[in-house]
């Protein structure tokens, strides 16, 4: 079975720094772009940031300059470093997978999610 599986999450102050990490495994994600969302609670699931099969990434403006994603494909593991987490930045995140790694549409795989709480 295909699965990604976060982790790394927790509470953090606000101005500090947390790294989440997700282990994906059971398909080769070397032709699908993979990427961050989060969920606040009464809020939708937003796309923060995305990586491509090129290596090439885009984050959303709230996060942009403050967020960054890699991936390591030895490790077959994607990262999201949180630098400057802020307040508003408490949510739910989820590791992504599909064919438009932007937006919910275009996700395939969904990660179970990571609960990140920023003080």
């Amino acid at each position: 079975d295909v699965q990604l599986v976060e982790s790394g999450g927790g509470s953090v102050q606000s101005g500090g720094s947390l790294r989440l990490s997700c282990a994906f495994s059971g398909y080769t994600y070397s032709a699908h772009c993979m990427g961050w969302f989060r969920q606040a609670p009464g809020q939708g699931r937003e796309g923060l940031a995305a990586i491509n099969t090129d290596g090439s990434t885009s984050y959303a403006a709230a996060v942009r300059g403050r967020f960054a994603i890699s991936k390591d494909n030895d490790n077959n593991t994607l990262y999201l470093q949180m630098n400057s987490p802020q307040p508003e930045d408490t949510a739910m995140y989820y590791c992504a997978a599909g064919f438009v790694c932007t937006v919910s549409a275009g996700v395939a795989v969904w990660g179970q999610g990571t609960q990140v709480t920023v003080s």
